[in-house]
């Protein structure tokens, strides 16, 4: 196969896959997103590629070179609009709750006053998201309405594209910790808890502890529907477990790091999904 790998940085995720790729016989054509450009007028220099894995870390290079690579007829995973449905919380959440996924109960509002008004119905404490954005920046926790006001005010002012649209989510009561799992083509082959005592936000790059997961069948299925539901071909979906209404899907990432889940799982993650993309190519 001749794999076209498209990023922004070369971390351990992208050197493994391209490594993981050599090893099995394959061609590999590393696509730097920063040196690219293409040209309405010309076809790209790549007319080889069998397909374009998306790699970058950046939303908008993803999602426009995903789509520009779909405009000349190259199949990419994961194409543009997975991308944009992972990377929309806003379309995310009420796209899974209207195929009936468990989800936070999850407030919109679209000004400051009827913000903190629903918020109010949902209860304290609420955690206030940007409708984009990951790594749990700019993610927040009010334990009332000052501080949310304060919140809201200062996502009001910062060069957020979405600043003036408010998710605000219920805190859900979970453990010190939460789930992600992994959908590569049609399995869920690998997870890992994510846990940390010291911080309600249990992303990795805030500190938590990957530690490994035994997927339930529950589990199994919940994850398989939101790849209904989203799309895609490798998704990273994070999960909470509520006390009282068991999973509640909270994210979905369509270009998940998993460097720790190999480490703690010794699942060769790259391996697999060479595997499962060398089954859809062939079809």
């Amino acid at each position: 196969m001749i794999l076209g790998v498209s990023y922004d940085l070369l971390r351990w995720e992208e050197r493994n896959l391209i490594d993981e790729a050599k090893k099995a016989g394959n061609k590999v054509i590393p696509l730097f997103t920063k040196d690219l450009t293409f040209l309405s007028s010309e076809d790209t220099g790549y007319q080889d590629m069998e397909a374009v894995i998306q790699r970058n870390t950046s939303h908008s290079r993803a999602s426009a070179t995903s789509m520009l690579f779909e405009t000349y007829g190259f199949k990419v995973f994961n194409d543009s609009l997975t991308l944009n449905r992972c990377e929309n919380k806003l379309l995310t959440t009420f796209l899974l709750r209207s195929r009936g996924v468990a989800v936070p109960r999850t407030a919109i509002a679209f000004s400051r006053e009827r913000a903190l008004e629903i918020a109010g119905k949902l209860g304290y404490p609420v955690v206030i998201k940007p409708i984009e954005g990951s790594w749990g920046r700019m993610v927040a926790r009010a334990q009332d309405e000052d501080t949310l006001r304060s919140l809201i005010e200062y996502q009001e002012f910062t060069t957020l594209q979405y600043k003036t649209i408010f998710y605000i989510q219920e805190y859900v009561n979970k453990p010190d910790r939460d789930i992600r799992i992994f959908v590569i083509g049609d399995e869920a082959p690998v997870g890992i808890y994510r846990e940390n005592p010291k911080n309600w936000k249990t992303n990795t790059a805030l500190g938590a502890i990957a530690k490994p997961l035994k997927i339930d069948e529950e589990l199994r299925e919940l994850a398989l529907k939101v790849k209904e539901v989203i799309g895609g071909f490798f998704l990273g979906i994070d999960v909470f477990e509520d006390k009282e209404r068991g999973y509640l899907v909270g994210e979905v990432n369509g270009v998940p790091e998993y460097k720790n889940t190999v480490r703690v799982n010794q699942f060769n993650v790259s391996g697999f999904l060479l595997n499962k993309l060398t089954e859809v190519i062939k079809k």
